[in-house]
Parts: structure tokens; C-alpha cells; sequence
């Protein structure tokens, strides 16, 4: 199993260590054909992109793009921040982005009903090693679901990491919608039950990040090589190895206005 391409890397734009350049300068070494930029997205007050550093996250991957032999995009790894489906890549910005990512992440600035209903009881119970209640786990499904209906998502990044939810009714819906749902290779985030149940009862296809947040990290995919010696997963289901890309459902929905 090859990496084609790596679209989850960070760079100083919000909580990497290393440039544009410097994920750029990893990915061509190691003959990858695509790197995403797709740093935090913009409600993280501590580890979020700012917008008004846009123009010049813009002008680096251009300049990338000229001196790498690998084509450099620029992303975003949005936060969920409601139970209804929003994330913090509004519509407006969309022109900004080739790729659209989004997941759950810790200190988002959110709605204060959301804070008190979703995100704190998730995050305590994680930190506690508390078990979730079913209204808990009904809850936190239901803001993945939403969040997959609602925007042209690309992929949803470490589905449960931090957080509980029904895993396989997730991935039903990211095959309905035609999403990808990422193996992160730098955190475990699904049990192998959970990925076993769903490679065998959805059709939704999958994408490896390395979700590097430094340079060194970049192409690095060995949790997920190992995660794989445990699970049977068709390959074939991988989109971005062994020479393959992705079908990204983003581009699509800017192209032709598809959701």
C-alpha cells in the first residue's frame, strides 16, 4: 500500500510546526501527487486560521505550486460547532477552499446551548473515561449527520475522537452523501469493531491523513498500516493509495452546484 496523496497536514497557520513550503518540500520528496493545506478552522481562538491571514496562506500554496513537483491545495479542517450541521467554513468563503474537511475539536467557540449539551458532556465524559449516556451518544450521531447533509464535506476527520457517537449510522450517511470518512494515522479514533461493523454493513469509501503537524509527519500512515493488519478492508475502498485520487465531493458541489 502506497500513499497517492495527503490531504490532512497543518501548518503554522494554526497548530503546525512547519510552512507551506516545508509540508510541500516533504510531500514532493516522498512522490506523493497532492498535499492539502487544511489547517484548523477559523472559531479555534488558539489553534484556528485567521482570516486575515487568507492572502497570505493563498500566495504561499501558489508559490508551492510553482516550486514543487506536487500539486499543493489549499484546504481547511473546520470545527463542528452546532448540533444543527454548522461548521465554521461559511458558504461566503467557499471560493477560498479546494478542499473541505471538518471534525470535532476541544475549545471551539460555539453557541452556548451547544457548549452545555454537546460539547462539554463529551469532552468531560472522554477526559473522565465515563461512559455516555444513549441521549449523549443520540445527540452527538445526530450533529454528524447533520453536519454530513448540510455541507459539501469532503471527509469527516477521527469520527469519535474525543467524542461518542454511533459510528456505523455516520458512515451510512457519509455513503449516502458522499463523503469519505478519514483513517487518521496520527490518533486512534475508531475501535476496530467499530471500523470492522462499518467496512462490512455501509458502502463508504475511505481516505488516509496523517493529520501531520509538522513536516516530518507528513505521508506518515503506519497507525493506519497497522490499524489495517487488524481490519479487513477492501483497499479498493481507499481512495488515495496505490495511485488513486479521491472523488472529492467539495469540487463537485463547486462545479456543478451539486450537495
Amino acid at each position: 500500500m502506497k500513499l497517492t496523496a495527503d490531504y490532512h497536514t497543518h501548518t503554522r497557520y494554526s497548530h503546525g510546526s512547519g510552512t507551506v513550503f516545508d509540508n510541500a518540500a516533504a510531500a514532493d520528496k516522498l512522490g506523493l501527487k497532492e498535499i492539502a493545506i487544511t489547517d484548523h478552522g477559523f472559531n479555534h481562538p488558539a489553534f484556528g486560521l485567521k482570516k486575515r491571514k487568507m492572502p497570505h496562506l493563498l500566495s504561499d500554496v501558489a508559490a508551492a505550486n510553482e516550486k514543487y513537483n506536487v500539486k499543493v491545495l489549499t484546504g481547511i479542517e473546520s470545527n463542528i460547532v452546532s448540533e444543527s450541521g454548522k461548521t465554521d467554513l461559511s458558504p461566503e468563503k467557499y471560493d477560498d477552499f479546494d478542499i473541505f474537511l471538518t471534525g470535532f475539536h476541544k475549545f471551539v467557540l460555539s453557541g452556548v446551548k451547544d457548549i452545555f449539551n454537546l460539547f462539554l458532556p463529551n469532552y468531560l465524559r472522554h477526559g473522565l473515561k465515563i461512559k455516555p449516556s444513549e441521549e449523549l451518544v443520540k445527540r452527538t450521531t445526530k450533529t454528524y449527520i447533520n453536519v454530513i447533509k448540510n455541507n459539501p464535506l469532503d471527509a469527516v476527520t477521527h469520527v469519535n475522537f474525543c467524542v461518542f457517537a454511533d459510528a456505523l449510522e455516520v458512515a451510512k450517511c457519509a455513503a449516502d452523501y458522499g463523503t469519505y470518512i478519514e483513517l487518521n494515522a496520527k490518533k486512534t479514533h475508531l475501535t476496530d469493531e467499530e471500523l470492522a461493523d462499518i467496512a462490512a454493513k455501509t458502502s463508504v469509501r475511505f481516505i488516509i491523513g496523517s493529520d501531520a503537524h509538522s513536516p516530518s509527519r507528513v505521508g506518515e500512515i503506519s497507525l493506519v498500516e497497522s490499524l489495517l493488519e487488524r481490519v479487513s478492508i477492501d483497499k479498493d475502498r481507499i481512495d488515495n493509495i496505490d495511485g488513486r485520487l479521491p472523488d472529492f465531493r467539495f469540487r463537485r458541489f463547486k462545479e456543478k452546484g451539486e450537495k
